[in-house]
């Protein structure tokens, strides 16, 4: 069995692992940071579903846009099947998961991770859900993410998303019903504004009054192209270099960073099985190292580090812990949380758009995939949603705890509609997608003991026993997404929507959070309680959803104050650390 020394391991290269990475790095360690999936856009791996291609990349220069551009090819269901969890031989199936009832988990595999589909949402979390929710230890407070806050939103490039008709159409209808425009980015308050996102705005060749008549390409354009595309990757502008690239994906934003630092080797189509740990005259355990099988030739290699952190999401890092030798502790993969989601549409009349926003159309498919949000502390929030016709259909009439629309009486409610469409009702609706804007309801979850990742037991695949993930929304969470559901609904109608459909979605695991979660399995440094040297980086170390607000700003600013934490207690004298 091969083996390397290293002074980190790094598990996951997702949205939370490279920050973790790039920060040791940056500090002087020798970083190894293993993943999963495929790396797209690097040319050690010039066709990463095809070929297993190099070991390992260490050299920025390795990054290529023009390959990206090749790779990313914005194809709904090509790159739904090329980012979506599995191996980059896709010849070999994805790799199982079992979700009990009708919910379903929506992760990617490669250098990127989830960050690779996301909608580039950056807001942070709400003040109150931290300071006055009882879930986060006593000694961490709100205030101790803000510095590294900063520094995430500064490398991330993020900004308030531009407004196209699908935003201007949902602010109206939000003033309308009397709800006020929140200006900052600690949020204390109910009330909408522009999305903050991780996407550079768009280059003003394309302002909208202008009379853009080039072909959206790089250098002649710069930043976002509104093209609609975060959900397929994202490669806008074509021809940019790979740092240039408008979204700023952790791959884009902090892959790149980490490598600049020369301290820092990425190795994909890598899949850890097990923490390799000592236990010195029966003392706590000290982590030690990881076991990783090659995802191309099964062969199964162990890196030695001196400390090991877990980054390979809610779902995975729990179920590494359940797989290896570790102590367990009856929070280890408990405390789920997802956000609890659901969709609310309006669909308006020519007529009355022309006399709202002064054209015909939403066009939902303009812009960026999500633009504007309605945020309610206490509650959770809203979101415009724009997507193509296919992922539009999937997400608002795919699948309904409520059965099928016929099924429903919606008299006295909000929506004329709700539940599952099909046959001649779905194909109305469609056929009127460009008039149609769907909000998105994103709900406060609060943590459960009995929610959460577990490993079935006889359902094994060349990785160990599977991960399990249970949720059920408690009547708290089920008042709190109904509420937001009924606001949406309001919004949408004081807007001049003609017809609101409601889809009663089953549980959509997008947004995972607190498996591991601090304060229960991890302390304030997000290091395990049970075992030394051994840390968590990723959303499963964040103590409940947040509120609400998508959680990969606060993940990333976890990520980076857990390797200072690294810094101060091991590594004190590391070079550039402060």
């Amino acid at each position: 069995m091969v083996e390397r020394e290293y002074d980190i391991v790094v598990v996951g290269a997702g949205g939370d692992g490279p920050v973790a990475a790039w920060r040791l790095g940056e500090a002087g360690l020798d970083v190894l940071v293993l993943e999963a999936g495929p790396f797209h856009g690097n040319e050690q791996w010039p066709a990463p579903h095809e070929k297993s291609g190099a070991e390992s990349s260490s050299r920025v220069e390795d990054l290529s846009g023009e390959l990206l551009d090749e790779q990313f090819t914005k194809r709904e269901l090509e790159m739904t099947e090329k980012l979506l969890w599995g191996p980059a031989d896709h010849e070999r199936g994805f790799w199982f998961r079992t979700f009990p009832g009708d919910g379903v988990v929506i992760q990617a595999a490669g250098v990127g991770g989830t960050t690779l589909l996301y909608t580039s949402n950056h807001p942070r979390a709400y003040p109150a859900a931290i300071d006055e929710q009882t879930h986060w230890p006593d000694a961490f407070g709100y205030e101790d993410l803000i510095p590294y806050y900063q520094r995430i939103e500064e490398m991330t490039e993020v900004s308030p998303a531009p407004v196209t008709a699908k935003e201007e159409l949902f602010f109206r209808g939000a003033e309308a019903a009397g709800w006020e425009l929140i200006d900052g980015k600690n949020v204390t308050r109910p009330g909408y504004r522009p999305q903050p996102n991780a996407i550079r705005q768009p280059d003003e060749a394309l302002h909208v009054s202008a009379d853009y008549q080039g072909d959206f390409t790089y250098p002649e354009v710069t930043g976002d192209t509104l093209a609609l595309a975060e959900i397929t990757g994202n490669p806008h502008p074509i021809d940019a270099p790979f740092e240039e690239k408008a979204k700023r994906a952790s791959n884009v934003a902090f892959i790149p960073q980490a490598l600049r630092t020369g301290n820092v080797t990425i190795r994909p189509n890598a899949f850890v099985t097990d923490v390799l740990t000592e236990t010195p005259l029966g003392d706590t355990p000290t982590a030690r190292g990881v076991a990783f099988r090659d995802t191309w030739s099964g062969e199964t290699q162990r890196a030695i580090a001196d400390t090991v952190v877990l980054a390979a999401g809610a779902v995975e890092t729990p179920r590494l812990w359940l797989n290896a030798d570790l102590p367990r502790n009856e929070w280890i993969g408990k405390g789920l949380t997802l956000h609890f989601g659901d969709s609310v549409m309006g669909l308006w009349k020519e007529d009355v758009l022309n006399d709202r926003i002064g054209t015909d159309t939403v066009d939902q498919h303009h812009g960026q995939n999500i633009a504007a949000r309605f945020d309610y502390p206490g509650l959770g929030m809203l979101q415009t949603t724009g997507t193509g016709p296919g992922i539009g259909a999937i997400l608002g009439f795919g699948a309904s705890r409520s059965g099928f629309s016929f099924m429903n009486d919606p008299t006295d409610a909000p929506w004329d509609t709700m539940g599952r469409l099909a046959g001649t009702r779905l194909k109305r609706m469609l056929a009127d997608y460009r008039r149609m804007l769907p909000l998105l309801v994103v709900t406060d979850d609060r943590p459960k003991q009995r929610n959460g990742i577990s490993v079935a037991p006889g359902v094994s695949d060349e990785h160990g026993p599977v991960p399990r993930i249970n949720y059920v929304p408690s009547d708290g969470d089920i008042k709190r997404r109904d509420r937001l559901a009924e606001i949406g609904a309001d919004i949408l109608r004081r807007a001049g929507a003609d017809h609101i459909h409601r889809s009663d979605s089953p549980p959509t695991a997008i947004h995972l959070h607190s498996t591991m979660a601090m304060g229960k399995v991890v302390d304030t440094g997000c290091e395990a309680y049970d075992v030394d040297r051994l840390f968590v980086a990723d959303h499963s170390a964040l103590a409940n959803g947040l509120g609400g607000p998508n959680p990969t700003n606060t993940g990333q600013a976890l990520a980076a104050r857990t390797a200072e934490t690294i810094l101060d207690r091991y590594f004190p004298s590391a070079e550039s650390h402060s």
